[in-house]
């Protein structure tokens, strides 16, 4: 990285001074010249010179200064000539390269050190520090997005999402497998979870308008600082898992509005299992035939309400009454009994959940 930047910047300066420039790494060898033939080559009396300090100093006719973040310089400068020019010259291009490269390396560092905060990979201890050394603000409320790419043409959809979110300084886009993209997002403090979906629904819609790209996105909750965004990572992938299970048409899915979903989300298998035992004895879930089934959903979408559910059936009242009465006596629940109706509701998710084996986080 840092021979490509140098060798970018060097190659910018050389029709500007009329000499040899270039820079040497720890061991005094070129990583960048104006001759490119030079590149590759060791001075071996200049690497004793740039372990000592970083004081201007002349060698064979060249003038070298030294610059890094260490104590001990990381590179050096070189500009030919002894004057006095290629002293100015050289404090020049050590103050301008030495510049470039902090900026550049607080970049990448400040993303890669976001992404191993969210995949868990730094120890709570270190990530205080680090997040003051790269000068990431404590009180700012940050989000994580994860989007999984469900089908796609050739377009990346990774510089997409790159690209509607260009400020590298507050928003963090990487790639955790070939499907999934992480987006770190700072978000006002008051930022509600309607606007959060509202956001999520512009990628989505982007990706899928311009690029043809089918994309589920899942939103985890907002965090103060650096330290928690791990968890609001695990709550975005819970949600896609959620959403997989009990929400298959939702493209959007927020941690913050799973409701009871997420409960059973986090309930261990075994309990879960004895409940469905508990409420359907000898297998009576399983005599229900689809035709039952989906006469249930629908008397539950309109509020165990008889008269509307039979309306939009398009059945009598009285056969979907017969049918509610057939429910009753082969599962022992009354479904237009509000109590029985939610054991029933729950039952039945709890059943979704098992047949769908989703993964944990």
């Amino acid at each position: 990285m840092s021979n490509r930047l140098f060798q970018g910047l060097i190659h910018q300066m050389r029709d500007t001074m009329d000499c040899v420039i270039g820079v040497v790494d720890s061991t005094a060898t070129i990583i960048a010249c104006s001759e490119l033939t030079k590149i590759g080559t060791t001075n071996e009396f200049v690497s004793l010179d740039l372990s000592d300090s970083h004081d201007i100093f002349v060698r064979d006719g060249y003038t070298y200064k030294p610059f890094g973040s260490h104590i001990k310089p990381d590179y050096a400068v070189f500009v030919e000539g002894s004057d006095e020019n290629a002293a100015k010259y050289a404090n020049i291009m050590a103050i301008t390269l030495s510049s470039i490269k902090q900026y550049y390396d607080e970049k990448y560092d400040r993303n890669n050190f976001i992404k191993n905060v969210v995949l868990d990979n730094v120890l709570p201890g270190d990530i205080v520090v680090k997040a003051r050394e790269l000068h990431f603000n404590a009180d700012v409320s940050r989000v994580v997005f994860l989007i999984r790419i469900i089908s796609s043409n050739d377009v990346s959809a990774y510089d997409v999402i790159q690209n509607l979110f260009p400020d590298k300084t507050k928003d963090f886009v990487f790639n955790i497998t070939e499907s999934d993209i992480v987006l770190v997002k700072e978000i006002k403090s008051n930022v509600e979870s309607k606007d959060l979906e509202k956001l999520a629904r512009s990628i989505s819609d982007t990706l899928s308008g311009e690029f043809y790209t089918r994309v589920n996105v899942g939103i985890g909750t907002a965090v103060v600082g650096v330290k928690d965004l791990a968890r609001s990572f695990k709550e975005a992938q819970i949600a896609l898992e959620v959403g997989k299970v009990f929400d298959t048409d939702k493209v959007i899915v927020s941690y913050d509005n799973l409701g009871i979903a997420r409960l059973i989300y986090h309930l261990p298998t075994t309990l879960c299992e004895t409940f469905l035992q508990e409420v359907f004895k000898k297998g009576s879930i399983e005599s229900l035939d689809h035709e039952t089934l989906f006469t249930i959903q629908k008397f539950f979408e309109n509020n165990l309400n008889v008269s509307e559910t039979s309306r939009k059936l398009f059945v009598h009242r009285n056969t979907l009454v017969y049918r509610l009465e057939k429910i009753k006596k082969l599962t022992g629940l009354d479904l237009r009994e509000f109590d029985h109706a939610i054991i029933f509701k729950i039952a039945l998710m709890v059943k979704k959940y098992l047949s769908a084996n989703p993964t944990k986080f």
